[in-house]
C-alpha cells in the first residue's frame, strides 16, 4: 500500500510522556531514515498535543509512539484522539515499546495500525512501514 508518488514517507517518532528512555525510538527513526523515509524524532517528553501538532505540521503519514512507561493505553487513545480532532485521522499511528500482551488487541481496536514488542528486529519494522504506510499528500 506505500505510495506510488515519488515523495517519501514522511513519519514522526515520538516518546509521549514521562519516559525518558529514547534509545529504541533513536533506532527506528534511524533505521527508517537508512530505508528513505522522511523522520522527524520529536525528543523526549512530548505531550500527545505536541506530537499531533507536529504531525500535522510536517504533514507526516505516520506516527511511532514508543512507550516504555506503562501508559500505553491513555497515550495512544489520546493521539488518536486528538488527530479525528484535527481531521488528521488519515495519519496512521504505531508504535513499540513494553506493551503487555493483554493490552495489544485493545490498542489495535482503539485505532492503532500495527505494535511492536521487544524482539522485533528493526527490518520487521521498516518493512511494515513501506507496506502499510500511505503517502497522505503530494
Amino acid at each position: 500500500m506505500s505510495s506510488t508518488s515519488n515523495a517519501p514517507l514522511r513519519v514522526v517518532v515520538a516518546k509521549p510522556g514521562l519516559d525518558g528512555h529514547d534509545r529504541g525510538a533513536k533506532v527506528i527513526a534511524r533505521a527508517l531514515r537508512d530505508t528513505g523515509v522522511e523522520v522527524v524524532y520529536t525528543g523526549l517528553h512530548q505531550a500527545p498535543r505536541q506530537i499531533v501538532d507536529t504531525a500535522v505540521q510536517e504533514d507526516a503519514d505516520a506516527i511511532g509512539l514508543s512507550v516504555l512507561s506503562g501508559a500505553h493505553m491513555t497515550l495512544f487513545a489520546e493521539v488518536l484522539r486528538l488527530l479525528r480532532e484535527e481531521d488528521a485521522a488519515d495519519i496512521t499511528v504505531f508504535g513499540g515499546g513494553i506493551i503487555p500482551h493483554e493490552d495489544v488487541q485493545s490498542l489495535l481496536d482503539l485505532g492503532v495500525a500495527a505494535l511492536f514488542t521487544p524482539g522485533t528486529t528493526t527490518r520487521e519494522v521498516t518493512d511494515w512501514v513501506h507496506a502499510n504506510v500511505t503517502r497522505t499528500s503530494t
